[in-house]
């Protein structure tokens, strides 16, 4: 990211970074290694990120704010994950493709988020309106579109703003083949990918100082209720 973008201050502004990945902590993600490339960008223009693998977390099923009330016996969704996502300005979904699709982790973020649609901000509209999103995704087989596609179409009707260019990925060949991190993958040092990671990060920086500046989308026409 070239230093100029810093015209503006971004230093007021949060970012959470939400990885889909099926593995665990420590072990190693893919999608983590792309993920940190746009992390690194945003914090280097004073952009407070917090970055997260919800698998790590005991985030129940369900369309619910909380599905302890629903009989789970626990839910990190309530107390540990919503607070971060409900004060981000800007959200980045990463996940691993499976089947050419997003991960099942990553669409239960999704849906988790569904389910508190229906909470306001201060202008009475849905919660996710004035924040921003973008998708990065990972593998070895075809689909990083198809992946920005849904998850984007959803995070827009939530209520998220979707600058141009919102997302980024990593494919190597089609079937088995080493993954992004894998030595000689070439993902770290492919061009298009960079590209596309650097305009990503920049627009969503843009688009979520803009917003930030204007208080937000207009509330006229789109008050939830």
């Amino acid at each position: 990211m070239r230093s100029d973008v810093g015209v503006a201050s971004y230093d007021d502004l949060r970012a959470l970074y939400v990885n889909g990945t099926l593995t665990r902590s420590p072990g190693r993600s893919h999608t983590q290694g792309l993920m940190d490339r746009s992390i690194a960008l945003l914090e280097g223009q004073g952009v407070r990120v917090e970055s997260l693998r919800l698998v790590d977390y005991a985030v129940a099923d369900g369309m619910t704010a909380d599905a302890r009330e629903e009989g789970a016996t626990e839910d990190a969704w309530p107390d540990l994950v919503w607070p971060k996502a409900r004060d981000a300005d800007i959200l980045v979904i990463g996940t691993p493709i499976w089947l050419g699709e997003a991960s099942s982790v990553a669409r239960r973020f999704i849906e988790r988020l569904y389910a508190m649609s229906d909470q306001t901000n201060a202008q009475g509209q849905p919660i996710f309106y004035g924040k921003v999103a973008g998708t990065v995704t990972t593998g070895n087989e075809d689909g990083v579109k198809n992946v920005g596609k849904h998850l984007l179409y959803a995070l827009q009707h939530l209520g998220y703003t979707i600058p141009p260019a919102a997302e980024t990925g990593w494919i190597g060949s089609i079937g088995p083949g080493p993954s992004y991190l894998d030595e000689g993958s070439g993902g770290p040092q492919n061009a298009y990918t960079t590209s596309t990671l650097t305009a990503m990060s920049c627009n969503l920086l843009h688009v979520a100082r803009m917003l930030k500046d204007v208080g937000g989308i207009p509330a006229v026409g789109n008050v939830a209720g």
